[in-house]
């Protein structure tokens, strides 16, 4: 299942995501915003993010004006690899190498077309492990590490 949500920068271009997991029967649950209303995207990165952490959903969609700032919330959750894809080799690679449990996109960057390509390459991509599993292991290693400091370092 799929835990997504947007700012009210990526309310429309998550219309779009939600009636391509709707149409290819998807499962999905919708953290908000439900309307172009301004709200805070650390508010949406954090619903998801944790929810993906626990292991409630497989995978998260999270989406703002940019993709960058709402990317940027969701990695400070400890066990988020979110991954911010303008494009269709980097959402294969982030899933392929990366392991990357949330995509982000930006809604005032990319069309619906082109989301839609790159989310149907995301969910469909695994982990390849080998060399990658190497590369992930240290980087959950700074997580702990810094989770361990309490953020300090």
């Amino acid at each position: 299942m799929i835990a997504i949500g947007s700012d009210h920068g990526g309310y429309v271009l998550k219309q779009a995501v939600l009636e391509y997991l709707d149409e290819n029967k998807i499962a999905y649950k919708d953290f908000g915003c439900f309307d172009e209303n301004a709200v805070d995207y650390p508010d949406i990165a954090m619903k998801v993010a944790e929810e993906v952490a626990k292991g409630n959903f497989s995978r998260g969609i999270l989406i703002c004006g940019t993709g960058i700032g709402i990317s940027i919330a969701a990695n400070k959750i400890p066990g988020i690899r979110a991954a911010l894809c303008n494009d269709t080799f980097s959402a294969k690679y982030s899933r392929q190498h990366n392991d990357a449990n949330i995509l982000t996109l930006g809604g005032r960057v990319i069309g619906p077309g082109l989301a839609v390509d790159i989310v149907d390459i995301w969910l469909r991509e695994e982990f390849t492990g080998g060399r990658h599993k190497t590369r992930l292991d240290k980087i959950a290693q700074i997580e702990k590490h810094y989770w361990k400091c309490g953020g300090e370092k």
